[in-house]
């Protein structure tokens, strides 16, 4: 592991580490079902994980666009080191959805339509600003995920390795969710551009996941009765574990967002990611 840290200019709790992970994907046995043992669990994460290389460039692209326009230095040093975490995400998840390849998953017909899509059609639309506010909401879906990934049990079920890798994630997603959203305050804190960006960063995010988790499950040599035991062994191990519904836990982040006063350092969960990244010996 190496170590990157921004300038101290921030309170310890803010303060942004960009970590390079090496996780060993190619010495690692993933089965095919890593999650649970259950295909409907493991797609649903699967599909998740393809659409973070591409999101997590778009991502930057949005902030990068205002940094010029940024006054405050210890912001700008939080802005750099979220352009580096979040690469370092885009580029181990890249490593992981290589062995679905492996597995004999076709994904690539998946990825280039949603990079058509999502960044050849629909980015150059919106202008810069909604693009950084779709960042924004992005963002707050990501930090409510990833308190859920450190704070039940429902990730004890996966492959260890995809648990180190989604865990670490989880803990950086935390460390840098108030970034975007203070840019945005900086450059346009107008209440409408960031609800704008709720909603895009809304639909496409669930959109695009299910449609993901559906093109692998469908991929699955399972008929219709298989798939259904298999969709209700995944609801009994949410239930077993306590694990919140994709959908509720939306509609409770989507509520919390559309405070007028809303900021992401509401939720100080900031020890939660510290605690983990130290339970693992990274540098905090």
């Amino acid at each position: 592991m190496q170590l990157f840290s921004t300038e101290p200019a921030e309170p310890a709790a803010r303060r942004l580490r960009v970590r390079k992970m090496d996780f060993p994907f190619k010495e690692a046995e993933v089965p095919r079902w890593w999650f649970h043992g259950n295909p409907t669990i493991t797609h649903l994460a699967n599909g998740l994980n393809l659409l973070f290389p591409p999101g997590e460039r778009f991502f930057i692209r949005s902030v990068k666009h205002y940094v010029d326009q940024l006054d405050d230095p210890a912001l700008v040093a939080r802005v750099k080191a979220f352009f580096g975490q979040e690469g370092r995400h885009g580029h181990e998840h890249e490593r992981a959805n290589r062995i679905l390849r492996e597995q004999g998953y076709d994904i690539d017909t998946f990825l280039g339509i949603y990079e058509r899509v999502a960044f050849g059609v629909l980015e150059p639309l919106f202008p810069p600003v909604l693009r950084l506010s779709t960042t924004v909401a992005c963002e707050h879906f990501t930090a409510t995920l990833a308190k859920r990934a450190l704070t039940n049990r429902f990730l004890d079920g996966a492959h260890p390795l995809m648990q180190q890798l989604l865990r670490w994630h989880a803990a950086e997603e935390i460390e840098h969710k108030s970034v975007a959203f203070d840019v945005l305050q900086e450059v346009d804190p107008r209440y409408w551009v960031r609800v704008a960006g709720l909603a895009i960063a809304t639909s496409q995010l669930l959109g695009w996941w299910m449609v993901g988790a559906a093109m692998l499950m469908a991929q699955e040599d399972l008929g219709r009765e298989e798939k259904a035991q298999h969709a209700r062994a995944a609801e009994a191990a949410r239930v077993e574990h306590e694990a919140e519904e994709r959908l509720t836990l939306f509609r409770e982040a989507i509520l919390d967002y559309l405070r007028r006063d809303f900021h992401p350092d509401d939720h100080d969960d900031y020890a939660l990611a510290r605690e983990y990244l130290e339970s693992v010996g990274a540098p905090v």
